[in-house]
């Protein structure tokens, strides 16, 4: 996690955290333990960052999730308001909102708190075009766990996207890794738009 401050024409403040959260699905509470770490982290840096430079700064969070999202990916309402959070983080962050606000990790989310959580995030991707079909492809299992997400704002906006294979692509045939890509997951990527503060 660091801060990076834009020099001219900006003059903007952008923090990057990246992670990769514990892959198996039956350890359901490493992967709240280490997301409530980081969301706590994430908060007291912002904090640090806004008091120390007097700036509200944008918020870019990457990683390998190890969630696959829900049946549907959500959109906010607006250019640069995201009420909802995309369904891969609704659960999970509402359980390490839940935990850090009262200790309560109840799976149950409600508008109200999602709409108060302390670092609302929202996927580039679902934000914009849809999650894209998997980014991780491999004979036992294929679908999308890997994201980029960033704090909506009049200041920072998404513009460009890697472009991903689709699933009929010959370069995902048979899985991954393969000769065009040595990992088991595909390289995300977004252009962001930064403006003025």
């Amino acid at each position: 996690m660091a801060a990076f401050k834009l020099k001219h024409p900006c003059n903007h403040f952008v923090i990057v955290a990246n992670t990769h959260l514990y892959w198996d699905p039956s350890w359901a509470d490493v992967k709240l333990a280490q997301a409530k770490y980081l969301v706590s982290r994430l908060a007291q840096f912002k904090t640090l960052v806004s008091d120390r430079f007097e700036c509200t700064p944008s918020l870019i969070v990457a990683g390998d999730f190890n969630s696959v999202p829900g049946d549907k990916s959500t959109r906010g309402p607006g250019p640069g308001v995201c009420k909802i959070l995309p369904p891969v983080l609704t659960s999970l962050v509402f359980q390490v909102y839940q935990y850090l606000i009262s200790g309560n990790t109840s799976s149950t989310p409600t508008m109200d708190i999602l709409e108060d959580l302390p670092i609302p995030l929202c996927s580039t991707y679902a934000y914009t075009r849809g999650e894209p079909p998997f980014t991780n492809c491999t004979p036992g299992f294929t679908g999308t766990l890997d994201y980029i997400f960033f704090s909506p704002s009049d200041h920072i906006k998404p513009v460009s996207f890697l472009e991903l294979p689709g699933p009929d692509s010959s370069d995902v045939d048979g899985g991954l890794p393969n000769l065009f890509h040595p990992s088991d997951h595909l390289p995300i990527g977004v252009e962001f738009e930064i403006s003025r503060e």
